[in-house]
């Protein structure tokens, strides 16, 4: 077999296992990137993607460029600033500037700055920035690892200035809301924590309420969303939406999950998706508005912007991306590489 030929074999079947976790727009919502477990993020040109197709319908459009963030490692969160691109990984949180990210065709893009997590003493192993979400009001990164804790990041100095402990397993999921943060974890908790006094003010075991648990799916909370007056989580145990004042279960979303990855409260609707070759659009009580199929088994990410372009993009356990302008639909398809 020739070099070549043993080359494009790899490729394929790399892109055959292609899994992407985590997908952000920039600053002015002109570009769309995801990141893969192979530590490649792909870049996409909206106005090319979105505009008239000269090409035959079933080529699906790549990116428009495409470069090596974390060789060896997976792009595991994402997340946009003003001035930086922020990727998480295996025990670092890295910054690239917007500018060398959306205009450079150049493969060697290298970080502005990276923040290392520390790991454990006795531990060789770097804990994975699972899940990050950034506070634009006072410019901090939190950032939720396998270490079971949640650390800010002080992005004007690039420190770690405090973490949040108390989850006894890796955290998937965060959440901020104003002064609040919530966060779902492996161990099966949703915690809800002040963020002025950096205190856990609350603690969810949906696992133990019967209507919502799943124990052959597990008790692992995988995604968390929330409001002043609403919860929402759901990962082994059900999709479920619970008061936030009394932290009873309002409602138990009945879908034909294997796991829930992706929930998110978007105006009056609810969007989720998980193991799953669906993403839903469900009213507070329940009732589907969209049932879009998409091109992954399994839901890992779900990005949505209202300008320049109204656009919502779907990843997950597959090579491509599947795009809705129109969220109640998927009109076209992107695949990664």
């Amino acid at each position: 077999m020739k070099y070549g030929e043993n080359m494009g074999e790899n490729l394929n079947s790399k892109l055959f296992y292609n899994t992407i976790l985590c997908q952000t727009f920039s600053p002015d919502g002109r570009y769309l990137l995801a990141g893969n477990v192979y530590g490649d993020i792909s870049v996409y040109d909206l106005s090319t993607a979105l505009g008239p197709r000269q090409t035959d319908d079933e080529e699906f459009l790549g990116p428009t460029y495409q470069f090596k963030a974390h060789p060896d490692q997976q792009v595991q969160s994402m997340l946009t600033t003003n001035n930086f691109l922020v990727t998480g990984t295996c025990g670092e949180v890295a910054g690239w500037d917007w500018k060398s990210v959306t205009s450079s065709k150049s493969l060697k893009i290298k970080p502005s700055w990276v923040v290392q997590i520390p790991s454990k003493k006795d531990s060789l192993e770097k804990p994975d920035v699972n899940c990050m979400v950034y506070s634009k009001e006072n410019h901090l990164i939190y950032a939720g690892c396998g270490d079971n804790k949640i650390h800010t990041i002080n992005l004007d100095t690039g420190k770690i200035i405090s973490s949040l402990a108390g989850h006894t397993d890796f955290i998937h999921s965060i959440s901020v809301f104003g002064k609040q943060l919530a966060s779902g974890g492996e161990d099966g908790t949703v915690r809800l924590w002040d963020l002025r006094n950096k205190e856990n003010t609350n603690i969810l075991q949906p696992h133990l309420n019967d209507k919502v648990a799943r124990p052959k799916i597990g008790k692992w909370i995988g995604a968390v969303d929330f409001t002043d007056d609403w919860l929402l989580c759901g990962g082994g145990p059900k999709l479920s939406l619970w008061h936030v004042r009394t932290m009873e279960a309002a409602t138990v979303f009945d879908l034909p999950d294997e796991g829930i990855h992706v929930a998110d409260i978007f105006e009056e609707r609810i969007i989720t998706g998980g193991a799953m070759p669906y993403l839903y659009h469900l009213t507070y009580q329940g009732v589907p508005l969209a049932k879009v199929p998409i091109s992954s088994k399994t839901v890992y990410s779900v990005i949505y912007q209202e300008n320049p372009q109204k656009v919502l993009s779907i990843g997950g356990s597959s090579n491509k991306i599947d795009v809705c302008t129109n969220f109640n639909y998927r009109e076209m398809v992107l695949k990664f590489a």
